[in-house]
């Protein structure tokens, strides 16, 4: 048996070595090509022949044992199982998670190129470790009554004062509240401001979960096509001059990166104060910009109290906090407390006490300015080496924000690819689904945060590969 037993494994992979062999040993019992009650390879054979260690092979086994697919008999080495274990049959509907094509899994490692996510390897644990502890004391020690459902005080004082450095918004901690992250913010908003039902502008290409969060929300969605200057308001109003909302993406547009020119952000908040209409600012990448400074939030223009700014700790820290923030116009304050206290309170105490400390500590600006250095050099590594060596069948069409926007010039389907390109550990996120009815481009998201330079080439070959 251990002469006929052919086992491929791919060491560019991301996945172990031994899930792979794992995996092809019990194709080829369920398909038959091992005869049940045949004799595996000893680990030392197998593993010779592969090329890996006693200790790769011995796990591979060691799991088809556990699920009955084969059988452990001491000296005399490892058989296949003449009678295998039945295979479930599940008669309830499988659990799809949104958008596959967006995301390659929940609370698993980020792979390279994926979108979304900071660095894992930059990520500063200890001192982190270190603060969520000292929150969770203060939290504990904390008087045993309901707490703020706005959030935390003192972390609402600190992104005040962070967003008058950073983004030019003068606000009062009291326009503030804390949020679970950016659909925390959305979901109050369309609740607070009673939405439902009516039409909203959304930039196209955009954000697919926001587009769905609408939908959901009973909003009849509007697709508006963004140019070099960002949202054509002009085309919003032909489509949908009385439209009650729009969400825009005006720092660095997603997932083009385009910075909305002065003129247009002017143009939409007078259209917003003729109709009475409403602006949610989704500011998801803060001052995060990787080349000259972060142009001013849209809010900080805002006279008239028609923007609502939404910002998020996701890109910045960590998307494991789950937390965000909504500055409110003064005059909703009272409406969107009743919202928050009702419907929607803070999340946890301590993550947000450790959130306030990192901001009050200055840690959370030495921060942004160290992972600026680290994506700047590692978006210039990308581009250079997709020059190099994916010229032929991946173009480089934009530099947008933590990702760079590579268009296909083959006719494959983007969405194909990204799939294809999980089981190499690989997980660009596709281009068209950000776009909206009609003609969408065929493309690719790259993120630059979580890269490998050692695999980095090897990493744009096989993408090439995938993409003829």
């Amino acid at each position: 048996m251990a002469q006929q037993l052919t086992v491929d494994i791919d060491r560019d992979a991301r996945v172990p070595l031994a899930s792979q062999i794992y995996r092809v040993l019990r194709a080829g019992i369920e398909e038959g090509t091992i005869a049940p009650g045949s004799r595996l390879p000893s680990w030392r054979d197998l593993s010779a022949q592969l090329g890996v260690a006693r200790g790769t092979v011995r796990g591979a086994y060691e799991r088809l044992i556990d699920e009955q697919f084969a059988i452990g008999m001491g000296a005399a080495g490892t058989r296949v199982a003449r009678h295998l274990p039945a295979r479930r049959v599940d008669t309830s509907p499988p659990e799809a998670p949104p958008l596959p094509e967006l995301y390659h899994g929940f609370g698993t490692a980020p792979l390279s190129f994926q979108m979304g996510v900071p660095s894992q390897a930059a990520f500063p644990s200890i001192l982190w470790s270190r603060l969520m502890v000292r929150g969770a004391r203060a939290a504990a020690a904390a008087p045993v009554a309901y707490p703020d459902p706005r959030g935390d005080p003192m972390l609402r004082a600190e992104i005040a004062a962070y967003l008058a450095i950073a983004r030019g918004i003068r606000c009062s901690p009291s326009q503030i509240l804390i949020t679970a992250g950016y659909s925390g913010a959305l979901g109050l908003v369309v609740r607070g401001l009673r939405l439902e039902g009516g039409q909203a502008w959304m930039e196209n290409p955009g954000f697919p979960l926001t587009r769905t969060a609408l939908a959901l929300a009973g909003m009849d969605v509007v697709a508006v096509d963004v140019d070099e200057q960002g949202l054509q308001v002009d085309r919003g109003i032909e489509l949908a001059p009385s439209a009650a909302l729009a969400v825009v993406t005006p720092g660095q547009q997603a997932p083009l990166g385009i910075t909305m020119s002065l003129s247009r952000r002017l143009a939409l908040l007078a259209w917003a104060e003729r109709n009475g209409a409403w602006i949610i600012e989704d500011d998801y990448l803060s001052e995060l910009q990787l080349k000259g400074r972060a142009a001013p939030a849209l809010a900080s223009l805002d006279r008239k109290g028609r923007v609502l700014h939404a910002g998020t700790f996701s890109k910045t820290i960590s998307p494991t906090l789950r937390l965000g923030f909504l500055v409110v116009p003064p005059e909703l304050m009272r409406l969107f407390g009743d919202v928050a206290a009702c419907l929607a309170p803070a999340p946890t105490a301590a993550v947000q006490r450790a959130v306030a400390e990192f901001l009050r500590e200055g840690h959370h600006l030495r921060h942004l300015r160290r992972m600026k250095r680290l994506y700047h050099a590692q978006r210039q590594a990308i581009t250079r080496c997709l020059s190099d060596v994916a010229a032929d069948t991946l173009r480089i069409s934009a530099n947008a924000g933590l990702a760079v926007v590579a268009t296909m010039r083959s006719d494959a389907s983007d969405i194909d690819v990204a799939l294809k390109a999980l089981p190499y550990g690989l997980a660009p996120a596709p281009l068209s689904p950000w776009y909206s009815g009609g003609a969408s481009r065929q493309g690719l998201l790259l993120g630059v945060t979580n890269i490998s330079s050692r695999s980095l080439e090897a990493d744009c070959r096989r993408l090439a590969e995938l993409a003829r």
